[in-house]
Formats: structure tokens, sequence, C-alpha cells
């Protein structure tokens, strides 16, 4: 079978997003000074240049402070059960004044300072720059673009997908990771010609990015087949007495018909998110569900990564199915995974030999033993007669 037809059509690095880098930020950097140098070109009189940047200065920080003032008018409602009673709390809430409060003194100072008489009242000014944000609050039109939206929520890590990542570690993966290759090695012992290769004995997690979860893989794919269950660990947990962790070990075909056995299982989180989208009540369309999706699966790599004893214990096996119905794609997702396992394994062994050449056979060790008695060479090994 080639190497090609095995090969996921949508490789992880097309699907899972990395996090926002500071690209936005330098753009505005390069705009600021492209605009300035465009102002400085155009050869307009300085002081009214400044005066009317000041007054675009004012009417921006005039917005921010009636913004505040809206939403004031809310939270005052809600001192005690969001704010501790604290009235100090919801203005700081409310208003970002350790930056926005001296830009607005500051600019209305300015402004006032070059101001020079043009037959309108400062009020005038102050009036039609108020009415003009008030304008922008009214219609909506203050709010956070998606984009904006989605990284804030990413940097503050406050997205379903990471609360759902880290309640998946720590109430399961935690658990059962460090045990897993126990658990291969005892299973091993007892079926010795099963979990033959050591490279595969990983728990590999499922992470669909539809979310759809089969909670019979035999249904998902007829190639894989159950076959056994791998050792349980049993611990006391949040009250429960003796509550039992286990993992499946299944057969996967390939298209050779020759036999793989791994132990699979879905990340089970990816339910919630299917039962969200599905729910009116939750808000969650489609679109969120997937970007979630994304989400919990960078966050888990990102976890598990920074945890030693979970390191070579799990798979993370992420896919997005195609549109055309296909019988045995899952089953090909899994021996693509298992057959990159295998060729890891086979480049740290090769990289291994070639920084350990004391492992290599020495000249003397190569000369054959002869027999006193015989010209003919005689085995190294009494097992070999």
């Amino acid at each position: 079978m080639s190497q090609e037809s095995w090969r996921p059509s949508h490789p992880t690095a097309l699907l899972i997003p990395k996090a926002r880098g500071e690209r936005a930020q330098c753009a505005a950097y390069l705009l600021l000074a492209l605009c300035a140098a465009a102002l400085y070109l155009a050869g307009e009189p300085l002081v009214p240049t400044a005066r009317s940047l000041t007054s675009h200065f004012v009417a921006l920080q005039i917005g921010v402070l009636l913004k505040g003032t809206c939403y004031l008018a809310e939270e005052i409602f809600h001192l005690q059960s969001r704010h501790h009673g604290s009235f100090w709390r919801a203005l700081s809430a409310c208003f970002p004044l350790r930056w926005h409060g001296p830009m607005l003194l500051i600019c209305g100072s300015a402004y006032v300072a070059l101001l020079d008489g043009d037959g309108q009242p400062l009020g005038l000014h102050l009036g039609l720059a108020s009415l003009c944000q008030l304008l922008i609050l009214a219609l909506g039109l203050h709010k956070p673009s998606a984009v904006e939206m989605s990284e804030m929520s990413e940097r503050s890590k406050q997205n379903v997908a990471h609360g759902l990542a880290w309640s998946y570690y720590i109430g399961y993966l935690k658990i059962v990771l460090p045990r897993v290759k126990k658990s291969m090695e005892e299973f091993s012992r007892a079926n010795p010609n099963v979990l033959v290769r050591r490279d595969n004995w990983k728990l590999h997690i499922l992470v669909p990015l539809s979310c759809e979860i089969y909670d019979d893989l035999e249904k998902a794919d007829s190639n894989i087949q159950y076959l056994a269950d791998l050792t349980e660990t049993t611990l006391t947990r949040a009250g429960t007495k003796k509550r039992v962790y286990k993992h499946s070990l299944y057969t996967i075909r390939d298209e050779d018909n020759k036999l793989w056995h791994c132990a699979v299982e879905y990340a089970t989180p990816l339910q919630s998110l299917y039962a969200m989208s599905q729910d009116e009540c939750a808000a969650f369309s489609r679109e969120d569900r997937l970007e979630q999706a994304k989400l919990f699966y960078r966050t888990l790599e990102e976890i598990l990564k920074g945890y030693k004893e979970c390191a070579d214990t799990y798979r993370l096996i992420v896919y997005e199915e195609s549109g055309e119905a296909e019988t045995h794609f899952l089953s090909r997702e899994i021996l693509w995974h298992l057959q990159q396992q295998c060729h890891e394994e086979y480049a740290m062994y090769e990289a291994n030999q070639l920084h350990n050449p004391s492992t290599t056979l020495s000249s003397t060790e190569l000369n054959l033993q002869i027999s006193e008695s015989s010209d003919l060479p005689q085995p190294l090994r009494s097992d070999c007669i």
C-alpha cells in the first residue's frame, strides 16, 4: 500500500489555527507612520492641523466616557451580586480611568488652548462630539468585531474550549495517562502475540472537529473491531468509592488485511460542544462549535506538552470528515497515525545508533570461534545447535 493513500487529506497544520501574534499591532504602527508622513507632505498649517487633531482625540475620549456612563447605569443595579457592594469597583469596571482619564484631560486642555474663536462656542463643539458618540452607541457601531471578540477570549483564556480542555486533563487524562504503558505491559505479558509494537503503547485520542462521536467504534467503521479491555485503574475520586478508569483495545484492519492493535477512544468533552450546538438555550452555532473544537485541540495539546508524566503516553488524532460518505475513513486516519509512530520510532532508533557507536560490534567480536577438533566454524550461541 502506498504511503500517500494512508495520508489524511487535511494535515493538522491546516486544520488547527495557531495562536494569534502581534501582526495587527504592527500594522497599526505602520499605518500610523504612513498617515503621519502623508499629513506632513500635505503641507497644511501646523496650528489648524493640531486643533483638528486634538478635537478628534477629545471626541474619542468623550465617547469612552459616555459608553462607561451607559454601562454604569446598568451595573449600579448589580452592586451586591457582581461588585461586592462597592460602587468604586463598579465605577472602575465601567471607566478605564488609568489611561483614558489622563488622555481626556490632556486632549481637552490642548483643545481649549488651540481654540481660536471660530464663531462657535466650546459647548457647541462638545455637544456635537457627544451627539456623534451617542449615535454610535445607540446604533451599536461601537461593538467589537468577531475577530476582536475571538482574540480577547483566547488571550484571556475564557473560551468554552479552555475550560473543557483543562477539565478533561485534570479530571481524566492526568489520572490515566501515567498508567497507560503499565496497563499495556500487563496485557502484553498475558497476550504476547497481540501488542508486539511498543511504539503503539499509547492512548490514541480521537478529536473529530465535527464533534460527532460514536459510542460504538465498530459501527463507525467496520475495519475497527473491539478486542479487549486493558487493566482497570480504581481510585476513590470526588466522593465516589472505587471509581473505575479503563481503556478498550481495538483491532484495526488495513487494506492489505494486516491487523494493527491500539487503545482508541474519543475525547468525550466534544460531546458537550455538540450538545450545545443542538440546544437553542446555549446560543451556540455550528461555526462556534467548529472554532471551539479547534481551540480545544490546541489547548489540550499545549497542556499535555507541559507535563512530563504524560510524555509519550498519548497521540491526539484530529481530523475533519470529508463531505463524501467514506466507509473506512476513520480506520484510515488511525492507521496513518500508527504508521507515523513506527516511522518516528525507527528514526529515533537510527539517531541513537549514530550517537552511540559503542553499540556496534568491534572487529574482535566479529571473529568466529574455531573448534580445536574441526576446521568448521562453530555457532556463538549454544541455543542455535
